[in-house]
């Protein structure tokens, strides 16, 4: 009897012993097929992001590069360093010289810049050189529509300003990602008046206030991305008092094409962090007065709108991949 009691024990102890393993197994089996389930659909989900991003692929060429629009005044020799220089940069597309003095281009100094232009370009690219003649001397000039780009981003530059083309390339990268908004090295920024109190009273701030608050709300025109659109909203949707206006002060158009994107996207635009070459001499922001005169340009767009459009923000895109602090 207790032999038999004895083998009861031992079978019932073993088959509690044998569920509980096959618990264990089948808990194990599981976590396993629960695991090649989730890596399953990761990995599908990797394909299918992989698969959008390769749909940029299959854009026109023309989706994916930039047009250089170059403001220029009476200095050849700077607008040739400029030309020479950015020809070479990959993914451009074509240069148009906004050209506003009083006689035009003479054919020998645009049959020089087509040669720069040839020699320069790189893996063979096909770069288109125009100039854009304006019988009017106006900054506007800048921003009139330009209707046969055949790429969406613009970089707006200077002529007497000249970055490395990885620094254009980073930038146009960075647009990219954000196509509404601009992307720009010379940040800005604008403040509450207070010594009138929260009275939507407005200065205008410079390099000096950015630096040392990590905050802008604009991004200067003499160096920045944007989309061609602006162009076509600048010249005929935004107020024709602020062209008015820049025209006959000749200052503040920058701030004029900041307030219409910000006033389109409800955004900050994007600094770029970026090595600048001065190739020129000082132009009207070393004048007596600028920063009264840029603070006086805000107000009276905050004016225009009837709000201030402008965003402030302190982000700041840096290439990692050439910078030891970001």
């Amino acid at each position: 009897m207790r032999d038999r009691r004895t083998a009861m024990q031992r079978f019932r102890q073993g088959a509690i012993s044998a569920v509980g393993s096959v618990k264990i197994k089948l808990l194990i089996c599981s976590c396993i097929a629960f695991s090649v389930f989730a890596l399953v659909s990761r990995t599908a989900d990797s394909m299918r992001w992989s698969r959008r991003t390769d749909t940029l692929d299959i854009y026109p060429v023309s989706r994916r590069g930039y047009n250089i629009v170059i403001n220029t005044w009476k200095r050849n020799d700077l607008l040739k360093q400029s030309v020479s220089h950015y020809a070479s940069c990959s993914g451009l597309d074509s240069i148009h010289i906004v050209w506003s003095e009083p006689d035009p281009p003479s054919e020998s100094f645009i049959k020089f810049l087509h040669h720069v232009v040839h020699s320069n370009s790189r893996d063979g690219q096909k770069i288109v050189l125009k100039f854009d003649i304006n019988k009017e001397d106006s900054l506007n000039n800048r921003f009139k529509e330009i209707k046969d780009l055949k790429t969406d981003a613009v970089f707006s530059i200077d002529d007497d300003i000249i970055f490395p083309c990885s620094s254009v390339e980073f930038a146009f990268n960075v647009w990219q990602s954000a196509p509404d908004t601009m992307v720009g090295f010379v940040p800005r920024m604008h403040w509450i008046d207070q010594s009138k109190g929260n009275t939507g009273s407005y200065v205008y701030a410079g390099w000096w206030s950015v630096w040392w608050t990590g905050t802008y709300s604009m991004v200067l025109s003499k160096a920045a991305f944007f989309h061609k659109k602006y162009f076509s909203l600048y010249t005929n949707e935004m107020p024709a008092s602020i062209r008015e206006f820049t025209t006959k002060n000749r200052n503040c158009e920058d701030i004029a094409m900041s307030f219409l994107v910000a006033n389109v996207t409800g955004s900050p635009p994007i600094w770029v962090k970026g090595k600048i070459f001065e190739i020129g001499s000082t132009g009207i922001s070393s004048l007596g007065g600028h920063t009264e005169k840029r603070s006086q340009c805000v107000n009276r767009f905050a004016m225009e709108y009837g709000r201030m459009p402008l965003v402030s923000t302190s982000m700041k895109a840096v290439d990692s991949r050439s910078s030891w602090f970001w």
